[in-house]
This record gives C-alpha cells, sequence and structure tokens, in this order.
C-alpha cells in the first residue's frame, strides 16, 4: 500500500519549474505553488505582470494535490443554517459564488486544454439518518426556491438505486458538480501559467517579508526576492512567518485511501452513476471513482494531523468505514493510502483580502478544488483594482480564542463531534 496521494503519483511531471536564481525584482510575489497561487499566477501573467511563484516543496504537492477530488457547488455548510445565521442575500451570494467557482474550473480547463478527465456527474449528499433526510428535504426546499432550482431530493428507495449500501434514508443531489484528475490538472495549471509568463519555482520556502520601499522584501532560503505585491496562498502551512494567519486558520487532517482497480461489473453493481457523494454525518465520508476505476474513499478518520504515523492509522479508519457501508469490498486491496490538511476557518467560510498590505485568500474548509481555482482568479483581479470581484471582502476574521497556531483542541473538537453524530 503506497503512501503517496493517487493524485500526485499518477500526474505527470512539472517541466515548466524555474531552475536558476530568483529575479531581482517582480510585480507579484505568490507565497504557495497549490491552485490558489498558480490559478493567480496564470491571471496575473495574462494581465501583463510579471509573477513568481514560490513554492517550498513541488507545486500542488499539498491540499491541492491531497484531496478528494470533487468539485462542486453548494457551501460547507447546511444553506438552511447559513440562511438562518447571515439572511437569505448573503446566503445566496455564497452559494452562488460556489457555482461561479465550478464554472471557473471547467472554463479553465477549456481554455487552456488541460488533459484530466473531466465529467460531469454532480454531488449527491447522502442522509445517514432518517432525522438527516428530513434536514435535508428542508435545505432541498429552501436551495430550489432561493438559488437552484436544479436540486433533488431523492428517496431512500432512489439513493438505493444510485449507491449500492443499505446505510442511507435519501440524499441530496446537486447537479452543478464536476470531478477531475487532480494532480494533472494541477500540473496542466502550472504548465499554462508558466506558457503564459510566470516564473515557477520549486523548493524555495519563503522565510518572512517586510515592507521596503514601495513594495516588499520578501526573504527566502534562496535569497530575496523584491515584490510591488505579495499574495499569500498558502492554506493550512504550518511554516514561515505566518502567525496571524495560523491563529485563524485550524489545520484539520483529512485521510483518503484508494482501492486496486475494480472491475466494471462492480463498479456497476455499486456506484452507477459514478458521481461525488459525501455523507450527512458531521464525521462523514466522501467518495468517488477515479478515472481508472478505483474507489477513493476519505473523510476525517481520526481528528490528528496529518503525518505518515497518523496516515496509517486513518487508513485502517477508513476501510473499515468503507466496507461497512459496501460489505462487497471486503476482499478488495488498498493501493493507496494519504492524508494532508484542511484549512478551516471557524464558520467554514473563506477568507481573502489584505492585512498589512499584503493580499491573501484561504480557509477554504475541505471545499478548495473549486473555490481555490476560482479565488486565485479573483484575487488577480482584486490586486488589479478591483475589490469587488471578492466575494468574500465583508467577512472579519478574528482570531479563535485559545488557538495560537498548534491546534491542541483537536482531539476535544473529535470528541464533540462524535456525540454530535451519537445524538443527532
Amino acid at each position: 500500500m503506497g503512501s503517496e496521494s493517487y493524485w500526485l503519483d499518477t500526474a505527470p511531471a512539472f517541466t515548466g519549474a524555474q531552475l536558476g536564481g530568483l529575479p531581482g525584482q517582480v510585480d507579484v510575489a505568490i507565497v504557495g505553488g497549490g491552485f490558489t497561487g498558480l490559478a493567480a499566477a496564470r491571471a496575473l501573467a495574462l494581465k501583463g505582470a510579471s509573477v513568481a511563484v514560490l513554492e517550498a516543496g513541488r507545486v500542488i504537492g499539498e491540499a491541492s494535490g491531497r484531496n478528494g477530488g470533487q468539485c462542486n457547488t453548494g457551501v460547507a455548510q447546511d444553506y438552511a443554517s447559513l440562511t438562518a445565521s447571515l439572511g437569505a442575500e448573503k446566503a445566496r451570494a455564497y452559494y452562488q459564488a460556489y457555482e461561479s467557482a465550478v464554472h471557473s474550473v471547467v472554463s479553465l480547463v477549456e481554455q487552456e486544454g488541460i488533459a484530466c478527465d473531466l465529467t460531469r456527474n454532480g454531488k449527491l449528499k447522502l442522509a445517514a439518518k432518517p432525522m438527516h433526510y428530513e434536514g435535508l428535504a428542508r435545505t432541498c426546499e429552501l436551495i430550489r426556491k432561493e438559488v437552484d432550482a436544479e436540486v433533488q431530493l431523492l428517496s431512500a428507495q432512489e439513493v438505493r438505486a444510485e449507491v449500492n449500501s443499505a446505510q442511507f434514508h435519501g440524499g441530496l443531489l446537486q447537479r452543478n458538480g464536476v470531478q477531475m484528475h487532480v494532480g494533472r490538472f494541477g500540473v496542466g495549471l502550472a504548465e499554462a501559467a508558466a506558457r503564459h509568463g510566470a516564473l515557477i519555482f520549486q523548493g524555495v520556502e519563503v522565510k518572512d517579508w517586510k515592507a521596503s520601499g514601495s513594495g516588499y522584501q520578501v526573504n527566502t532560503s534562496k535569497g530575496v526576492l523584491h515584490a510591488s505585491q505579495v499574495l499569500l496562498a498558502t492554506g493550512a502551512c504550518q511554516q514561515g512567518g505566518l502567525g496571524w494567519y495560523r491563529r485563524r486558520i485550524v489545520p484539520v487532517g483529512s485521510f483518503v485511501v484508494a482501492t486496486e482497480v475494480l472491475p466494471q461489473s462492480l463498479i456497476d453493481s455499486l456506484l452507477p452513476a459514478r458521481r461525488s457523494y459525501v455523507t450527512s454525518r458531521m464525521i462523514g465520508n466522501y467518495f468517488r471513482l477515479t478515472p481508472d476505476s478505483r474507489l477513493l474513499f476519505g473523510g476525517r478518520a481520526r481528528f490528528a494531523m496529518s503525518d505518515s504515523v497518523s496516515d496509517a492509522k486513518s487508513g485502517k479508519v477508513l476501510q473499515a468505514a468503507m466496507v461497512q457501508m459496501f460489505p462487497q469490498l471486503a476482499d478488495v486491496k488498498i493501493d493507496y493510502c494519504w492524508g494532508g490538511l484542511v484549512d478551516m476557518t471557524s464558520d467554514r467560510l473563506p477568507r481573502a483580502g489584505q492585512h498589512g498590505g499584503v493580499y491573501h485568500s484561504m480557509g477554504y474548509s475541505g471545499h478548495g478544488v473549486q473555490m481555490s481555482v476560482h479565488m486565485g482568479q479573483v484575487m488577480a483581479d482584486v490586486m488589479a483594482g478591483n475589490v469587488e470581484a471578492n466575494p468574500w471582502r465583508e467577512l472579519d476574521w478574528p482570531a479563535i480564542p485559545g488557538h495560537f497556531g498548534k491546534p491542541w483542541f483537536l482531539p476535544l473538537v473529535g470528541a464533540y463531534y462524535r456525540l454530535q453524530d451519537y445524538l443527532h
């Protein structure tokens, strides 16, 4: 069983990286070579800006290449709850931002001709309890009325025809969702950014930055770079001068396993529609089929950071949950097991804007495949002067009480969520 991400292991090599030293001066320095940074770099280069992307590891080596590969519309929270807390107008705008994000991904794939196995199969949220189905029914009615007339509530019988498991009591189908091979997409995005003129550096760690003249001095492991603007696209990164951001983001481990290649007959009996799936529990699971017919099955199996030991323990938890859901897979081999960090905010809404003159976009809270790509392009517009383009511009971002960068409270959060799943 491999410990590498399936997406990274089966992605092509990136050929557009810079091999020489840093330039002395650029218009924009982007810290982080994931989807946000690469999408911003491409968009800024197309606007004529000189851009340097500084990535401590390999491009898309963290969250962008270690996720569940789902690219869906819909906010991270229950839409009815979001409406109750923020009002109908803001809830609608945020839902539409995610819808726009899916369109951004599809448009970028088409414009750049990225071969990433893009398919449009939608997302099915599965009710794990009868009371969850009742909640999905209320949410479906509200979404259909307010923002998306094509959502559909499925009965338990209809869900059983879609997902051959006895665990579910119905589901909510949102049709505006796509799947892709995120490794191939990410490398294709990086190649496109480089092709349009962005300078992409791998293995360059940013230590800190400070105001200098009319711009910034960015200090890195490979020397100093001067930039007129800086964009932080670092997600849940735990390195460098990110203390202010670490107090506002909780890095939560998310873990994934991928099976061996499955026979077509088994796939047809288990998941004939080949959608993206997510369960309704607070500590739930997400799953989908890969382009080469593996079942990818993930979730927050343990409330812990991702490392080799934690990933292996979580893989066993996930395999047990997969077999409980699909007993037909009891003898199926697991070929891949990996983990990554989700950049969670306290309200599970992204944050984008400026702090101390430096731009940022992060906090995608488990819905980053589509929103990171979208916000990278949005932030290119914001940095060019169009502040109104940012859908999250009015959100405050207070520090999380008691959080100073190390998520010591994750086991307590996990215990609380398990209790809520038991009670509700």
